[in-house]
């Protein structure tokens, strides 16, 4: 072995016995943050830019509320900008139990009607023409996945476990996504989406965290498809915890009836 190799397959090791003279699995690392203290309630305002290959962008704003429920979360988020998807809203509710399949609810003011979004079409289809799909906007269970502890990154300066977590449903998407995971946050930072060629297809990029209300916040995330230069922005902005919000506000009545 070279010299160049072997000193490349040292520094390997030794980042895998770091995380593993801890103790930790990738699925510990992935409850951690799973269980990431962020409130009982949150809100906050959503700014989303649609970016085209070309450069041309579209801007959409959207309001959001969410509440945990025990182990699982409900959300609802209206759109107020443009005109032309004012007043779509989308109501989810995340289960923590990896065999319960999360419910989700489109309103499509235009047409007066709310489309129950299926779990398949969950996997695969994407959000309102965003490279995020339906269930990226979940809160997902650690168990819908398998997690394997890689490997530990420096990124930004900051230390981070680096997790791949394959899926157990095969209509996925993805084929499997590498996740690098601050260790003083517990926040990701990065996940590559890789496809079912185990080619990379969508890269997420989270940055601009810092801690509101004493919670650790994340204000900028990008999700791209490499495969396509498409890519979508969206910018966390007025956020809120532990605000009031009554339990009837997440319900298929007041995701029809609106702001």
């Amino acid at each position: 072995m070279k010299a160049k190799e072997l000193v490349l397959t040292l520094i390997a090791l030794f980042a895998i016995c770091s995380a593993n003279a801890a103790g930790l699995t990738g699925r510990d690392i992935m409850q951690k943050v799973r269980n990431r203290a962020d409130g009982d309630t949150r809100y906050a305002t959503i700014e989303m830019t649609l970016v085209q290959r070309s450069g041309h962008k579209r801007v959409r704003k959207l309001e959001s509320w969410a509440m945990d429920v025990g182990r699982d979360t409900k959300k609802i988020m209206f759109f107020t900008y443009p005109g032309d998807v004012k007043g779509t809203g989308f109501l989810t509710w995340d289960y923590d139990n990896p065999r319960k399949v999360d419910d989700k609810w489109l309103y499509l003011p235009a047409m007066k009607k709310t489309r129950r979004i299926s779990g398949k079409s969950s996997k695969t289809d994407y959000f309102m023409g965003s490279d995020f799909t339906y269930n990226d906007m979940n809160t997902r269970s650690v168990d819908e996945e398998t997690h394997k502890l890689l490997r530990e990154e420096v990124v930004g300066g900051k230390k981070c476990w680096v997790v791949q977590s394959t899926p157990k449903d095969r209509d996925e998407i993805y084929a499997y996504r590498i996740t690098w995971i601050r260790q003083d946050c517990l926040m990701a930072v990065k996940s590559d989406f890789y496809d079912k060629l185990k080619k990379l297809h969508r890269r997420l990029t989270i940055s601009n965290i810092d801690k509101v209300q004493g919670f650790w916040t994340m204000h900028l995330m990008q999700m791209e498809n490499v495969q396509t230069g498409h890519k979508t922005i969206i910018r966390m902005n007025n956020q809120r915890f532990n605000v009031k919000v009554a339990p009837n506000l997440f319900t298929v009545s007041k995701l029809e009836k609106g702001l």
